[in-house]
């Protein structure tokens, strides 16, 4: 059976701490004792580590060997238009499965009304179900989610290719790349013409993911697919 993996804020001298609702699901719902082996991560190192002590709402582990720390693939920095919230954080979930090391919500003009104000009180939401994913994959690298950011903000971001999805007729196909990657999709209406010209404008490269249109979280899950 896998161990469990758990993140921490960070190791010292050895040792870990683990607080809050994480150390309470291991105290009160795991029964976790001292002894008992989990791996932790950093989100720079990986280690096989044992718990020192357990009490309500604190685990301090102490670690045993330092693990080899897996490839995680090239860096791709999600950009996604808001969507509904259900949709989002699904995608939110299966987007750290498949391997995204960043998430920044993009504000378009065909996002539904009042997301942008909503998405400030589902962050820390949207950060707890990433870690969770995480957890679950046994992923020991955590992604970054970001508030959300009007368009002309994240068309500044840099990559060694950024791509941005168009259900318009004319983009070309998405194949794997060896390097950082930013990938713009837009809302569930679709990008305004006159964002396209703006992505466009910015040098940005249009994709295809073939002649069908797809909901926002898939199309998003499709071209991580293709990538990773």
């Amino acid at each position: 059976m896998a161990r469990r993996l758990f993140f921490v804020d960070e190791v010292r001298r050895g040792e870990a701490e683990l607080h809050g609702e994480e150390a309470k699901h291991l105290t009160r719902v795991l029964r976790v004792e001292a002894g008992q082996r989990y791996e932790i991560s950093d989100n720079n190192s990986l280690y096989m580590a044992e718990v020192a002590q357990a009490r309500k709402d604190l685990v301090i582990f102490r670690t045993l060997e330092k693990l080899p720390w897996p490839d995680q693939g090239p860096a791709v920095h999600l950009l996604p238009a808001l969507f509904k919230f259900d949709h989002f954080e699904w995608m939110l979930e299966k987007a750290t499965e498949l391997g995204a090391t960043h998430v920044t919500p993009v504000i378009a003009e065909r996002s539904e009304h009042g997301l942008d104000r909503a998405a400030q009180k589902r962050i820390e939401r949207w950060r707890r179900i990433v870690l969770e994913s995480c957890q679950q994959s046994r992923r020991p690298l955590l992604p970054t989610v970001d508030l959300p950011v009007r368009l002309p903000e994240a068309l500044k971001l840099e990559a060694d290719q950024r791509l941005f999805l168009d259900e318009v007729a004319g983009g070309g196909p998405m194949s794997p790349h060896a390097g950082s990657t930013l990938i713009l999709l837009g809302p569930e209406g679709g990008w305004a013409d006159h964002e396209r010209e703006t992505i466009l404008a910015a040098q940005w490269t249009r994709i295809s993911l073939g002649p069908r249109i797809l909901r926002a979280e898939t199309a998003a899950l499709a071209a991580l697919a293709k990538l990773l």
